[in-house]
């Protein structure tokens, strides 16, 4: 039951609540995010207490206000368990017939469904990085929190005025302008019109397949690759394409093949640091992509977010700085680098596209908000981005060989051992969905292979986010359970 035992993160406004207080708020986020799950037995009462540094009096009240809520039930000579809640969210009473057999006394309850929303959700709610393995973004106590906390204070002083006007359909002109500037320091010429600022990737993605996709089209991707676009292009009725990766990068004879035999409407491809694998294209991959682009007229969305984290010392190509945006639409995001919640992203295209793609922006939701845009505009402006950069950068130096060895001491083995970026791709050799699920139980938020195919077919492969694997206990977990199950 340890694996329960994990520090009591502060909820807003802690310093009004007691202890009492904290604790049930504590419990009822993890069982409202089945992170607790029906059946589980809560901590005894003398563990908790010693573990959390608090009297038994507080545990036992906690869990009697719990029981109250619906949230526990309480079992006599047994415990606490969490309670079955019914699809509404209510409290509902256990069903002990139908929730399969019984360990120990206590029920068994269902593993999670593996999946995309599952792991986005999660994602969202998973605070502490060292329980969050699989997380896709860099932890807080390595961000700068100042630079947004500056940037805010001086946007709050232009005057209430400022906040309240609209957007515009390509977002804010001076972010754009500086943009231009940014992108010509990558080699890359777009003026502001052939910017269209977007809440992120993600909506530029959606953007995007809603001007090119029309059901049956077929769209190349690669597999592995960012599993949330794979929704977003199925959405659409396209037909997914996976283009297999080596430790050098995609496979360009394989995508080429596939070029030929399903014409595809569209290529989407992290040039730098590919998400998982952490490989960047070399300057004649880069080269051949376009030269295939070409030959089976295809449009190359290429999605740099992770960019920025390439050293200048690590070889890497942009296709948009060789193709200057006349095949290649361009996307890139400030999340990664500056904070998850800060949704600024942008696309640089042709100006005609760009004009096309505002329109469908307007339709689809409106206008970005402005208030991040010139929160990011502030912080570029002001050049202390690119020394927040250099340290990122520098810290992933630091922990991602350390990182690589630990998980090849676990038993695991590494797909390649990349000189940059946030991601290790690795074989467990076992069910990385059925580890996801061990780990769920011990509360890690691990990232399963399947979900990074576009086919969604069971995998043995994993993402590791270098930043959030130090914990010796996880460590200890995935050793054992390789240990266990593999092979």
């Amino acid at each position: 039951m340890s694996s329960l035992l994990e520090n009591i993160p502060a909820p807003v406004g802690s310093d009004q609540l007691t202890l009492v207080e904290q604790l049930v708020q504590w419990a009822r986020r993890r069982i409202d995010e089945r992170v607790f799950r029906p059946g589980l037995r809560m901590p005894s009462i003398r563990r908790l207490a010693l573990d959390k540094g608090i009297s038994r009096f507080t545990v036992v009240e906690s869990y009697e206000r719990l029981v109250a809520l619906g949230y526990l039930e309480a079992r006599r000579g047994s415990g606490f368990y969490v309670r079955e809640r019914t699809a509404a969210g209510t409290p509902g009473a256990s069903s002990h017939a139908s929730r399969g057999g019984r360990e120990g006394g206590a029920l068994r309850p269902p593993p999670p469904s593996i999946d995309v929303p599952w792991l986005l959700n999660n994602m969202m709610h998973t605070t502490a990085s060292d329980k969050g393995p699989g997380l896709g973004f860099l932890p807080g106590r390595w961000l700068d929190g100042d630079l947004l906390s500056n940037a805010l204070k001086a946007l709050g002083r232009l005057g209430g005025q400022t906040l309240l006007r609209h957007g515009t359909p390509q977002g804010f002109l001076p972010l754009r302008q500086q943009l231009q500037v940014r992108l010509a320091e990558l080699e890359i010429g777009a003026r502001p019109e052939q910017i269209v600022l977007t809440s992120g990737v993600t909506q530029a993605i959606d953007l995007i397949s809603r001007l090119y996709v029309q059901p049956g089209d077929a769209v190349l991707v690669g597999d592995p690759a960012w599993f949330q676009m794979f929704g977003r292009f199925a959405a659409q009725g396209a037909r997914l394409l996976g283009v297999p990766y080596t430790p050098e990068g995609p496979d360009l004879d394989a995508l080429e093949s596939l070029a030929e035999t399903w014409r595809p409407k569209l290529l989407l491809l992290n040039s730098l640091l590919h998400n998982p694998t952490s490989t960047s294209l070399s300057a004649a991959q880069a080269h051949r992509v376009l030269q295939l682009a070409e030959r089976y007229d295809f449009m190359v969305v290429e999605d740099d977010i992770f960019g920025d984290l390439l050293p200048a010392t690590v070889p890497g190509t942009r296709l948009a700085s060789l193709d200057q945006l006349r095949r290649v639409i361009y996307l890139s995001s400030f999340s990664k680098t500056l904070a998850p919640n800060l949704r600024v992203g942008y696309i640089a295209c042709d100006a005609a596209l760009a004009g096309t793609l505002a329109d469908q922006k307007m339709l689809a939701g409106m206008t970005s908000p402005e208030t991040g845009e010139r929160i990011v505009y502030r912080i570029l402006t002001e050049g202390h981005y690119r020394r927040h950069v250099e340290h990122l950068r520098v810290r992933l130096d630091e922990v991602r060989g350390v990182t690589a060895r630990a998980l090849v001491q676990a038993g695991l083995t590494l797909f390649n051992e990349p000189q940059a970026g946030l991601f290790l791709w690795a074989d467990a050799h076992v069910d990385s969905s059925a580890l996801t699920t061990a780990g769920y139980e011990r509360g890690y938020l691990l990232a399963p292979g399947a979900l990074f195919s576009p086919y969604q077919t069971p995998s043995t492969w994993m993402r590791f986010n270098t930043a959030n694997c130090g914990d010796p206990d996880f460590l200890a977990f995935l050793a054992a359970y390789i240990q266990q199950h593999g092979a």
